[in-house]
């Protein structure tokens, strides 16, 4: 292949007519097909895959067969509660199940703490898997210490007696991205399932979820190349792992990707969106920002997209605003509620920090003397970028077996090939660009200022408590922006950006690095 150079956006460009006004496809079909009919042998693909491919996106076929069958496969494979958090994230869970919506204040003798009961049978089972990943054995041996334990504490009933849990982390998050969980604890109980069967249903009630807004955002582009670099996001090990395990990021992740998606459809590559996608944007800028606090500005993003693009006008090109100032007061008033479980959350911490994580003095702070910030934010990066970088591939879970370099390098090759072949992006005008850019900066921001103030200690030396997967959701727009700007794409010897040959690297590559992924852990946890 090689590669070929567009014109490169310039704020003088923009006194040239705007690509924002340039007139839209009456549909949401775009000019250039995403897929090519047939085999670079001159054979035809079978007519009812064409049909398949052509209706729903190569991108949406192979990210619900391999999300699929990865998210089952790290749901059956994850010892219970292993995933990041899952007891914690279990159990607020559950609290939403049943109706507790808001955070609830628990005594705990070591000082401030916000929880709820879960039955004492799933208890049993959280405290032995506690102790069972905290307390692991020098390799070769197997983390798992006894498989038969787990399969006596899963299959008992799930009782009516309950004990306290502590969860002041996730008691902070709205009840919003535990709904899919929440239905399946219900619909466990209703089918009266033994511990482990509940376990397994909510699991599988995430992953459902995230196969759902994922794969309509990957619809969205089924007439784009694009679609393939919104795929290669959306089957990243961690994103697979999560989506296949206990925790409020599986909703977190499919709606910002859901989010990124029609972003880049409306907004880089000048698309008029269905009625349906209009009113998943819509209603995804209202659910994101409570369902985590960090990523309330990509969601913000929505009054960027030219009104015309939904098909507004008149009055109607206000809606957007209407719904970005309704999420931005739904995330004002949830951080509210949530603002005193920061108290607490020091005793996630060892015991001589129990009471160092003070927020309103980490605030203040960083208002009085934002220099030495600066200096903490340096140190952060200098020590532990390396750390984030492996992360954004995948940490999975609280056994921390890291992905193994195939998958990291798989991963690589994959999103190389699908920036290489994705459309120029050159719809919006370069000020809009940039704010999409700076969006993207302050998001990151959020990041570290939150958990500067939420999880490290006062005068702590680095920010602490970063970890690369929270950088996941900001992905897709963050390489839109990079590919508005970045004139390079990958061309054949006749030019042209070929269509299946990068789909079929992309699928494959993407395949090896869940394969390799799933392999390592199930050697290093059950041997």
């Amino acid at each position: 292949m090689t590669t070929s150079a567009g014109r490169t956006a310039t704020p003088d460009n923009d006194l040239a007519p705007p690509a924002d006004t340039a007139p839209l496809p009456v549909t949401d079909t775009a000019p250039l097909p995403a897929t090519d009919p047939a085999t670079p042998g001159g054979r035809s693909v079978p007519s009812f895959a064409r049909r398949a491919v052509a209706r729903l996106g190569g991108a949406t076929i192979a990210f619900t067969v391999l999300a699929a069958i990865f998210g089952t496969l790290f749901t059956v494979l994850t010892p219970p509660f292993w995933g990041h958090d899952e007891i914690t994230q279990f159990g607020r869970a559950y609290q939403v199940a049943h109706g507790g919506f808001l955070p609830q204040r628990i005594h705990d003798d070591r000082g401030i703490a916000y929880g709820g009961d879960v039955p004492s049978s799933i208890t049993g089972l959280m405290g032995y898997a506690l102790k069972d990943y905290t307390t692991n054995p020098d390799e070769p041996d197997p983390m798992v210490e006894s498989p038969a334990r787990y399969d006596q504490l899963t299959s008992a009933a799930v009782s009516d007696a309950t004990d306290p849990v502590w969860f002041t982390n996730t008691a902070a998050y709205s009840p919003v991205p535990y709904i899919p969980a929440a239905s399946g604890i219900r619909l466990g109980e209703l089918l009266g399932l033994d511990v482990g069967g509940m376990l397994l249903l909510t699991r599988l009630a995430g992953l459902a979820a995230y196969l759902a807004v994922v794969g309509f955002g990957l619809y969205a582009l089924r007439a784009h190349r694009m679609q393939w670099l919104a795929f290669t996001v959306a089957v990243l090990p961690i994103a697979v792992f999560q989506a296949g395990t206990v925790t409020a990021d599986t909703m977190t992740n499919a709606l910002a990707i859901l989010v990124s998606a029609l972003l880049v459809k409306a907004l880089f590559l000048g698309e008029r969106l269905g009625r349906a996608e209009t009113g998943a944007l819509l209603a995804a800028t209202i659910l994101l920002p409570v369902s985590k606090p960090t990523y309330v500005l990509l969601a913000l993003l929505v009054v960027l997209v030219p009104a015309d693009r939904f098909g507004f006008r008149g009055w109607q090109r206000w809606i957007p605003w209407v719904f970005a100032a309704t999420g931005a007061l739904a995330f004002a008033v949830w951080m509210k509620i949530a603002a005193p479980t920061g108290d607490g959350m020091g005793l996630m911490r060892p015991q001589h920090q129990w009471h160092s994580v003070r927020p309103g003095d980490q605030l203040s702070g960083i208002l009085r003397d934002p220099p030495e910030f600066v200096h903490v934010f340096g140190e952060s990066i200098a020590l532990r970028d390396q750390r984030w970088f492996s992360q954004f591939f995948g940490e999975l879970g609280f056994a921390y077996v890291d992905v193994p370099a195939l998958s990291m390098l798989a991963c690589l090759f994959a999103f190389a090939v699908s920036l290489g072949v994705a459309e120029r992006m050159d719809a919006p005008a370069f000020r809009r660009t940039l704010i999409v850019a700076l969006t993207v900066a302050a998001s990151v921001a959020m990041i570290y200022v939150t958990l500067y103030m939420s999880f490290t200690p006062v005068g702590y030396y680095i920010v602490d408590g970063v970890q690369g997967r929270y950088f996941v959701p900001l992905a897709i727009v963050a390489f839109a922006v990079l590919l508005r700007w970045m004139p390079l794409r990958l061309t054949d010897s006749a030019g042209k950006t070929p269509t299946v040959g990068p789909a079929v690297t992309v699928l494959v590559t993407t395949s090896a690095a869940l394969i390799a992924a799933a392999a390592k852990y199930y050697t290093i946890v059950w041997g």
